[in-house]
């Protein structure tokens, strides 16, 4: 493995640095009691387990990426962690009564479409400026196949340029199996008796990946290469990193049994 000095690693950081919305997240006090009370009744109602969780530490700033079939994953994701985990929520989930008092009492955080994705990035990253938990799908949106393969192996770059803005924050890969049976896009019905199976896979920061042989590869050299060339192949080299970032998350995912 490549040896990359910090100060080096630290300017790459701020090619990729995701500016802050600062809007303060919104308090949320019956979140601790939603912490209390959710997993047990999750684990009482529904057949669901856990692997690899204790990978998850119980403070600091993470990133949870995971597969997503169905409306019930974010909820299978915080029960398992155990920890406030913050969401990019869409706006339609703040307009109807029952799920704004989920996503108000939950913390998660509102985006407007029209806004675009940056404005979506933004606030997330004050979400791990914060030392919090940010919870993401990197497909983008819940799978709408309606055979398996459900997992998208391209998926959105959002979840490497959360990463590479915040190269010391650990990305954990984790694969959802079941959730779809139990709930799928547009249903109304939920089948508690179906098992759902949440494996977590291990944390990588940006850091360790950029540098990793199966990972960016790169050296000190290409990375100075990379900081010191001009803004259209900047942005490039960062598009393909970003990629392939995503790539291996997503295929670390299906690894772990997202199907």
């Amino acid at each position: 493995m490549a040896e990359v000095s910090e100060d080096v690693l630290a300017e790459l950081r701020e090619v990729s640095r995701i500016p802050r919305a600062d809007i303060p997240l919104q308090k949320s006090p019956l979140y601790t009691v939603f912490l209390s009370v959710l997993p047990i009744l999750v684990r009482f109602l529904f057949r669901i387990r856990y692997r690899g969780v204790h990978r998850i530490p119980r403070k600091g700033a993470v990133i949870l990426a995971a597969n997503h079939t169905s409306h019930i994953d974010p909820f299978s994701i915080i029960c398992g962690v155990r920890r406030r985990t913050h969401y990019l929520s869409k706006d339609e989930h703040f307009e109807k009564f029952i799920t704004s008092v989920v996503m108000n009492t939950t913390g998660q955080i509102r985006t407007h479409r029209e806004s675009g994705a940056s404005d979506a990035l933004s606030s997330a990253s004050d979400v791990l400026e914060a030392g919090l938990a940010m919870g993401i799908f990197p497909e983008g949106t819940r799978s709408r196949r309606k055979e398996a393969p459900f997992l998208d192996r391209v998926g959105k770059t959002g979840v490497a340029r959360l990463a590479a803005s915040h190269p010391d924050v650990p990305v954990y890969p984790a694969a959802i199996m079941g959730a779809r049976d139990v709930m799928a896009p547009s249903d109304k019905i939920i089948r508690f008796w179906k098992p759902v199976d949440v494996t977590f896979g291990e944390g990588v920061t940006w850091n360790q990946w950029v540098v990793h042989p199966d990972g960016g590869a790169l050296d000190e050299a290409s990375i100075r290469t990379l900081i010191e060339s001009e803004a259209t192949q900047q942005r490039t080299a960062m598009g393909e990193l970003y990629r392939r970032f995503t790539e291996q998350v997503l295929g670390t995912m299906a690894a772990l049994g997202a199907p």
